[in-house]
This record gives C-alpha cells, sequence and structure tokens, in this order.
C-alpha cells in the first residue's frame, strides 16, 4: 500500500533510538555466545587495549567496528560467533599515576576501564560482555602464573623438536649424562657423563638445569632507569631518556628472568608459511627471527688464554679480516683494555651505554675506541688489533665481529675513519653487477681458498675450522630471548621462592593466584629492587624469599584470546572440551604497532601450550589484518610576532607569525570560532583577528591525534550529535581498512544525509509501521537489490567495508528513484546493513512486522537470475570515432544488429549517402562501422 498522506510519520529520533535498543539487547541477551552449539564457530577478536586514562579518540574504533561488522555478518551467516573484548590492564602508565597521585593503581585501572566500556557500550558493539576479562584480576592473572610456572619446570628436546617437561630432561642425564642432549635455545652444555651428573651438587645440578628451563634467569644488559625504577623495553627509550617522563636511562647488566624465545625461532619462522597473513607481516616476523647460515669461529687473544666465538654468514672471507670489534658491554672488554687505551675506552663506554640498542643501529655516525689488544688469526697468525663500537651489539650473535671491510659496509665505514687496512678478498669481475652482500666471485689472496668460487670456499674454510677445533657451521637467529622481569609493583607477581642458596624454586600450584600485596608507597627503591621488596611480611615465607619482580605487560596479553572461550573456569586456564570446539581466532585485527613484540610472544605461548598437550593448534591467529590508522586533521591559527593579534591563513605571508594548533572543536570547514577561542585561554581573551571575507581562516595539517595537537575527537560527541550507526559508517566509509586516513568531521555530513534518506524510504509511522507494499518486487527492484546483496557479501568476507558502504548508497539512490516501497527488498536491505548499523537496521526489521532482533536473523543470498542483464549499450564507432552509445538486447543477431543500428536517428546522419565498407559487431562490446 502507498504511504497515508493522513499519517503522522515517526521523527528521526538518533538517541531515543539507540538507547531502546540497547535496552533490548541487554535484557533479551541476544549477544550470549555458547560454548555448546550446533553452528560451526567463528572466532573474531580485537587487540584488546590498555585503559588509559583518556579514553577513546575517534581513530581507536577503527578496527573495533570492522571486527564488530563482520562478527555480525557471520552470526547472520549462521555461525556461533565468539567476539570478545577485554583489557590489558598491567602497565608502567598506571604504576606512574600512582606514584604522582598516590591514588592506587588498581582504582585508576577499574576506573579507566569502566569508561572504556562505557564508550565502547556507545558504539554498538555485540560483545558478550560475560566473557571480559582484564590481566589484572586475580582470578585471570592466576592462569598466567600458572603458565609461567609450567614454562619454568619445561625445556626444549630438538630431537623431538618441541617443549617437554624437564623430568624428561634429568632421565636423559641420569641415564647418559649429557651425551646426546640437544637444548633448544642453549648454545651448548657442559659435558659430563651419567656419574658425573650424580655427583655434582645440588646448586650444580640446579645450573645446569637453570640453563635449559623455558623461563629462567640469567644475566642481561638492560635499559635500566633509576627514576621510574624499571627496566625498560627498548621501544620506551628514547635519545637515551625515557619515553614516559623523559627521565635518563642507562645500560646496566642485572639478573633478570627471561623466556627462551629463540628454542622456537625455528618453528616461529617456518610456521607463518600457513597463516592468512599480509606477505608485509610475515615479512616483518621473518625479519625479526632472523635466520642466517653460517660458522662460529674461536679467536684467542694474544699473550692470554682467553678466547671469544664470533658468528659470520661469511666464513669465506676470513682472509680479509683486518680488525675485530666487540660490543662495548662484552664481557672482555675491561679484562683485556691496556693501561695506555683504559681513559679512551672509558670514555666510550659511558658515550655506548647511553644510548640504547635501537639508537645505536641508526647511529650514522662511524664511532669506536681501540682497546690496545690483539687476537691471532687462526690461519695465519697475524695479530688484529681489537675495538669495541656501538654498532655491534651484545644481544646479536656473541656480540663479537671480525670485520672485513673488503666486504661489508659498515666495516668499510670504520676502517676508513680509523685507517684500518682494506684487503681485496674476492673478485666479482665475472659477475657485473654483484654487490658487496651477493654470495658470487673468486676468491683471492685467501690462501688455500685462492681460486675457488664463494660457495666452495665457504664449505672448505667451515670444513678446515672443524678440522682445526676452532670452528663450526652454525645457525644463528637474530631474534632474543624475551626479557621478562619488572622492578615495579604494578603487574603479575612471580610464583617463585628463593631457598636458602639462593636458588629459584616454584611455589605450589594450590597457592595461585599469588596476588598483590599492599604497599605505602608504590615509589621505585631506586637500588634495582621492586617496590615489592619493602613488604617484608610478604617476601619472607617458610619456603624462602619471594621474589619481589613483577612480570611484564605482555605476560597476560600472550594468552588472553584463550581465556575468552572459558573465562570463568576456575580448574583450567581453559577447558580441554570448549578449547577443541573455539580452536583458534579465526580473525585478528589490531594495529601494525604489535606487529613483532605481542604476535611473536603470543605465538611462542601458544606453541609451548601446544607442545605440552594443553591446546589443540599450533597457531593462535589463522587470518591477521592490520587495520591503518586513523590521523588527526590540525587546525592552525597565524599569531603576528610580539603581538597578541591572529592573522587569517590566506594573509599570512605579509606578516611574521608564529603557527599555533587550535581546538579542532572550535573550527567547523576551516572558519574559525574566534569568541570560543578568546575564551580557550587566558592569554587570547584579548585577542584580535586579521579576516578575509569576514572570517578567520585556519590552516591545516594532517598529524597523529594527540591531545597536545588538540586535534583529538572524541567518539562520545560524534555519536552525541549524530549517532553510532552514523559514525560507523563514516569511519568504513573513509577508505580501505588496512589504509592510513585522515579524520575529518566535516565529511560525516554525507553519510548523515544518507541515513536520513533510508529512514525515509521505510516512511514509519507514529505506530511503529513502515508504509510498504506486499506486492511482488518490480524486476528493476529485485536487479537494485541483488547486485547489492552480491557485491556487500563478496566485499565483506575481503573486508572491504568501505565499498560496502558506497554500494548501500548507491542502492538507495537507486530504489529512490523507482519510487520502491516494497517490503521484500527493504527487508533485504535492512539484512544487508545490519552489521554496519545495528540500531536503525533494528528499527527498520520491527517497522516491517518482523519479530525479534534482526541481528539473529540470517543473511540473504543473491539470485544470479535477477541480475543478469537484458540489454546492453554499445558504444558505436564510425571510422573510428565514438558518434553514439545504444541499447541493444543481449542476444541480439548480428543481421538484426546491423539493422537496428544503421536505422537509428544517431547514426544515419553519419552514414547517409555512403558507402558501408564493413559492419563490425563484437556481442557485447561494441559496434564499428568503416565507411
Amino acid at each position: 500500500m502507498k504511504a497515508n498522506d493522513t499519517l503522522t510519520m515517526k521523527a528521526y529520533d538518533i538517541q531515543a533510538m539507540q538507547q531502546k535498543w540497547k535496552q533490548y539487547w541487554v535484557e533479551h541477551d541476544i549477544y550470549h555466545v555458547p560454548n555448546d552449539s550446533d553452528k560451526p564457530k567463528y572466532y573474531v577478536l580485537d587487540m584488546f587495549p590498555y585503559p588509559s586514562g583518556a579514553g577513546l579518540h575517534v581513530g581507536h574504533p577503527l578496527g573495533y567496528i570492522a571486527s564488530d561488522i563482520f562478527a555480525r555478518y557471520k552470526q547472520l551467516k549462521g555461525f556461533n560467533v565468539l567476539h570478545p573484548m577485554g583489557f590489558d590492564a598491567f602497565g608502567l602508565p598506571a604504576e606512574q599515576y600512582a606514584i604522582e597521585t598516590g591514588q592506587h593503581p588498581e582504582t585508576t585501572t577499574n576506573n579507566n576501564i569502566a569508561t572504556f566500556k562505557k564508550q565502547l557500550d556507545n558504539l554498538g558493539f555485540n560483545y558478550d560482555w560475560k566473557r571480559q576479562v582484564s590481566t589484572c584480576d586475580p582470578k585471570y592473572y592466576k592462569w598466567t602464573q600458572w603458565i609461567f610456572l609450567q614454562l619454568f619446570k619445561s625445556w626444549y628436546n630438538i630431537a623431538n623438536n618441541k617443549a617437554e617437561p624437564l623430568e624428561t630432561l634429568i632421565e636423559k642425564f641420569e641415564a647418559n649424562g649429557s651425551t646426546g642432549v640437544q637444548a633448544g635455545g642453549v648454545d651448548e652444555l657442559p659435558t659430563f657423563s651419567a656419574e658425573e651428573w650424580q655427583q655434582k651438587s645440588a646448586q650444580e645440578q640446579a645450573d645446569i638445569l637453570m640453563s635449559c628451563r623455558l623461563a629462567f634467569q640469567s644475566y642481561a644488559t638492560v635499559n635500566w632507569c633509576p627514576a621510574l625504577g624499571t627496566v625498560l623495553a627498548n621501544d620506551e627509550v628514547k635519545d637515551g631518556f625515557s619515553e614516559r617522563g623523559g627521565h635518563p636511562v642507562e645500560r646496566k647488566k642485572m639478573r633478570q628472568w627471561a623466556l627462551r624465545v629463540t628454542a622456537f625461532a625455528e618453528r616461529l619462522l617456518n610456521d607463518l608459511d600457513d597463516l592468512a597473513w599480509s606477505d608485509a607481516m610475515k615479512e616483518m616476523q621473518r625479519n625479526w627471527i632472523g635466520r642466517s647460515e653460517g660458522a662460529s669461529i674461536f679467536f684467542q687473544i694474544a699473550d692470554s688464554e682467553e678466547t671469544f666465538e664470533i658468528f659470520t654468514t661469511r666464513p669465506d672471507t676470513i682472509f680479509g679480516v683486518s680488525f675485530m670489534v666487540l660490543a662495548p658491554e662484552h664481557d672482555l672488554v675491561k679484562k683485556i683494555t691496556t693501561t695506555e687505551q683504559k681513559e679512551e675506552i672509558d670514555a666510550y663506554l659511558a658515550y655506548a651505554g647511553a644510548k640504547t640498542d635501537r639508537e645505536r643501529q641508526q647511529e650514522k655516525k662511524v664511532t669506536g675506541a681501540f682497546t690496545g689488544a690483539y687476537a691471532i688469526h687462526p690461519f695465519t697468525q697475524e695479530k688484529v688489533p681489537i675495538w669495541i663500537s656501538e654498532y655491534v651489539l651484545i644481544g646479536y650473535g656473541t656480540g663479537a665481529i671480525m670485520a672485513v671491510p673488503s666486504d661489508d659496509e659498515r666495516d668499510e665505514a670504520f676502517a676508513t675513519k680509523f685507517n684500518l687496512p682494506i684487503i681485496d678478498i674476492i673478485d666479482k669481475s665475472k659477475y657485473p653487477g654483484a654487490t658487496q652482500k651477493d654470495k658470487l666471485g673468486i676468491m683471492i689472496n685467501s690462501d688455500f681458498v685462492d681460486g675457488m668460487e664463494v660457495p666452495d670456499a665457504i664449505k672448505a674454510v667451515n670444513q678446515r675450522l672443524e678440522e682445526m677445533g676452532i670452528g663450526k657451521g652454525k645457525v644463528n637467529f637474530k631474534i632474543r630471548d624475551a626479557l621478562y622481569s619488572r622492578q615495579r609493583y604494578w603487574g603479575e607477581p612471580f610464583p617463585i621462592v628463593y631457598d636458602e642458596n639462593g636458588t629459584p624454586q616454584a611455589i605450589s600450584e594450590s597457592e595461585l593466584p599469588l596476588t598483590l600485596p599492599p604497599v605505602e608507597s608504590f615509589k621505585p627503591s631506586g637500588t634495582g629492587e621492586a617496590p615489592l621488596a619493602r613488604v617484608t611480611d610478604w617476601v619472607n615465607t617458610a619456603e624462602g624469599k619471594r621474589e619481589t619482580d613483577t612480570m611484564p605487560g605482555f605476560a597476560g596479553s600472550s594468552w588472553y584470546f584463550l581465556r575468552y572461550m572459558d573465562p570463568d573456569n576456575e580448574d583450567n586456564f581453559v577447558d580441554p572440551k570448549v578449547e577443541q570446539y573455539w580452536q583458534n581466532v579465526d580473525l585478528y585485527i589490531g594495529g601494525t604497532e604489535h606487529a613483532v613484540g605481542h604476535l611473536i610472544y603470543s605465538r611462542m605461548w601458544h606453541k609451548f601450550l601446544y607442545d605440552r598437550g594443553w591446546v589443540s593448534t599450533n597457531e593462535p591467529f589463522k587470518r591477521l589484518v592490520n587495520q591503518g590508522m586513523i590521523q588527526g586533521r590540525s587546525s592552525f591559527a597565524y599569531r603576528i610576532k610580539n603581538t597578541n593579534q591572529f592573522v587569517s591563513y590566506n594573509l599570512r605571508k605579509d606578516y611574521e607569525v608564529s603557527r599555533l594548533h587550535v581546538p579542532v572543536s572550535m573550527v567547523k570547514n576551516d572558519v574559525l570560532d574566534t569568541e570560543a577561542f578568546k575564551q580557550f585561554r587566558a592569554d587570547y581573551a584579548d585577542a584580535t583577528f586579521i579576516l578575509e571575507d569576514g572570517k578567520y581562516v585556519c590552516g591545516a595539517e594532517i598529524e597523529k591525534m594527540s591531545k597536545s595537537k588538540y586535534n583529538v575527537v572524541n567518539p562520545d560527541d560524534i555519536v552525541a550529535k549524530y549517532g553510532t550507526d552514523c559514525l560507523r559508517l563514516f569511519e568504513m566509509f573513509l577508505g580501505p581498512l588496512e589504509h592510513g586516513k585522515p579524520w575529518n568531521t566535516d565529511g560525516i555530513e554525507g553519510v548523515s544525509r544518507f541515513l536520513k534518506k533510508c529512514w525515509n524510504l521505510f516512511s514509519i509511522d507514529e505506530s511503529d509501521k513502515a508504509q510498504v507494499s506486499d506486492a511482488a518486487p518490480s524486476a528493476k527492484e529485485l536487479k537494485a537489490i541483488h547486485k547489492t546483496i552480491k557485491k556487500v557479501s563478496e566485499d565483506i568476507e575481503r573486508l572491504s567495508f568501505n565499498t560496502c558502504v558506497s554500494a548501500f548508497m548507491e542502492c538507495v539512490n537507486e530504489l529512490n528513484s523507482l519510487k520502491s516501497k516494497n517490503k521484500t527488498v527493504l527487508r533485504d536491505l535492512t539484512l544487508l546493513m545490519a552489521p554496519f548499523a545495528p540500531f536503525i537496521t533494528e528499527e527498520f526489521w520491527q517497522s516491517l512486522g518482523e519479530s525479534g532482533s534482526v541481528h539473529l536473523a540470517s543473511f540473504p543470498t543473491y539470485n544470479p537470475e535477477y541480475i543478469k542483464e537484458s540489454t546492453k549499450t554499445y558504444p558505436v564507432q564510425i571510422n573510428g570515432k565514438v558518434r553514439a552509445k545504444i541499447e541493444l538486447p543481449v542476444d541480439l543477431k548480428r543481421e538484426d544488429a546491423e539493422a537496428i543500428i544503421l536505422a537509428h536517428q544517431k547514426v544515419v546522419k553519419w552514414v547517409e549517402g555512403k558507402n558501408i565498407r564493413k559492419f563490425i559487431f563484437v556481442p557485447g562490446k561494441i559496434i564499428n562501422i568503416v565507411v
């Protein structure tokens, strides 16, 4: 039927509509996800957020909206979809805030979580909040501690290529000693027999076992920040200062817990081939793992019993060695430095110690210092000077290199700077275009490998090294074991006590969770001990002294995806049957900032749990997508120097000005609200303005969203003005999910108008009924909607959400042009849009007389018969130029086409009175006439 003109149409009240359906979803628990469904499972996951005090800005929800759309779509397609949310709640920012304000980090964290949840709920996500996890909740970190204990009680058996209980290693030692034992991530075990193992003291046995454990203690050079009282990761340090607070950072050797990630390196690398991740992401992982084949070589130090090991991928170049370089932190540096060089070395150690590994790698300036000591070349017996330099890192390889300046750019720059010999050893003349990095050429000036091709020389040198007992072929990895200690309060306590010998012992699993005790002060001790060290009643137990360090931020985030499956289980981190149902994450969405560390650690933990039989899959994340960053569009005002007068953007070149950020909330279409600006800060109260056409026009620039740039846009403000559906559609419409894109609030108006068009299309009256027709849809209506069903179905699977939004707009325009009010067509449109615009589509669904929630219905399927084209518009060329475009039936025969075309008025005027030499008809493509 047609809309009755006497009916009063329902107002498009966004806020009332959202409140209504939020309440409905809660009351009917429509987002409840069972663990025992007959439906096929699909697991969609976002990288969970750290709940900062600032809350969300419009850039944060991009990935969340995308995952929500896909999760809703999969549910409509008949899947049981797990799409949970939680919080990565331990972290240094909360602790620093506690130090500054005295508030307990648990209080501020819980407040921040409440703010985040409110904002997330405002965005219409289909989370089952009963599955929420928080890494700082003792019910959660009980299992983080449990997994740590299993790592502590395990080793990696290379023979079986898997992690195993430590008991299997002890059995091997008791039966055959160290013979035949290969422990992953361990360079070399000491040699001993079964009898010698039994004769070792308990402490000696414990030390050997510690060197094999997957969670272990060792001394490591770390970024120590005395002011923050903790070890910092490389990405938390900039120019020798902490990123948070700008405090000085020094390089310091400390006893640290670590996870033996290197034991899993080969699998972490090889298993990338089976993952549906982007090539770029896989390459980032491969580069971080950094597998290389080469040789391990030991060099003797002249006039000393000391030796040191180097790893090289090019043992063939050993005759080109003209100097050695040690990392400044290498244990030998202070031992071998001569008295004459001590002052220079000490000064250089202070210089290098103030820089992180990342800063040293990025340093372009060539620096170094000579120790005064020499190594003995293993083949020529010549003395080779030993230097130290920041470009050699203690954490990579052995912390020492043999420098071959004729075959390495860094070595060449160093030799040139310090006037050291450069010995040519490879003739590449047979290989035009070959570079230093290419393993090509004929060996020269290279003793017993002279005249050999490079690959043959590599084999020959490796063989000679093994014969001499001073080296061997080896596979090396750039990836390092993960430091796992933090000297702070706000983190998971280690379930470890130290016995009377200072040996770490696991506490009983029945004591888990080991919870954080109250403390009087969150401030660091400054001595390297964590705040927990002050809580003596907690530290001192009958079993020994507790570990006072806490676990790092990545501890809880390395396995959280498993806990969502079974968040309330008190007996297991996940029930085996539940885990076998959900298995692993089908689609994981998050930012590229987690491209390396988080993914490496999560994959390593998952492989460990798989090896030990606690999970059923080898990898945690099947498909990974990194969303691009939504950047801010900053606005600027231009103050004339030494005045409080501001000149408009296009007039600024006539003055000497300074550029100042202004809050984007005061700017619309680049025009500044000058009165609001004057109230922004006290020193702007008497500001005056030089206008253009009566307006103050601001400058603009695309930058990262930041409070300091005043370009942060709060999604709550957008939702309050335009509604959740509008924000969701707009963020998807901005461009491809993986691409970076600028935010411009002015652009949201177009999406808002589109939603109003949709609303008008349904003509909902005050009784919540759409004024629609129950008649059969016309062929044009069916074509319009089924073309859209096909497009959207295909594009959602590709996560091409921006093109889906475009398709909705085209469809609505087409239905409007057809004056369509067909119920069948509008029902399908509602289902198509439901994942994108969850609120307005609930209203549409109800208005069509449907029961229940639209989100529990079924996604439409397209019928190819409805979108078949019955006609085709042909470009008609006459002597090579298009003179007309004529619509013809698609099944038209050539002779019929020729008759119609030659009689068409647009063609007649070009061919009349002329001889038709050729008539070319290519069905479905083109018509060409030659006269």
